[in-house]
């Protein structure tokens, strides 16, 4: 099991993650697209990355917004997986933007 990281490498991580923030526990973001396909076409991009890193986001999608939430449930916290799914998600929307 992963350690949990310290809330100053979390702020340290976020201030290359425009768009997420700390709370509950867990790295926020949301996401917003043109449609529905497009915000669906986003979630299936990431869906594959998470199950290649086999760490896999808590998500709710309503029409053109994609809300994630990514802690490491097993270590009860924010893990340095989160953060390296974080970075993926950010690069996969940025090629979607």
């Amino acid at each position: 099991m992963e350690p949990t990281l310290t809330t100053d490498e979390i702020n340290s991580a976020l201030k290359s993650l425009p768009g997420w923030e700390c709370g509950k526990g867990c790295l926020i973001a949301t996401y917003r697209f043109p449609n529905f396909v497009q915000a669906f076409g986003f979630m299936t991009s990431v869906a594959l990355e998470a199950e290649r890193m086999n760490h896999h986001p808590d998500w709710w999608n309503s029409y053109n917004q994609v809300r994630i939430e990514l802690s490491s449930h097993s270590a009860k916290g924010i893990t340095q997986k989160d953060i390296l799914l974080a970075r993926k998600i950010q690069e996969l929307a940025t090629l979607r933007g």
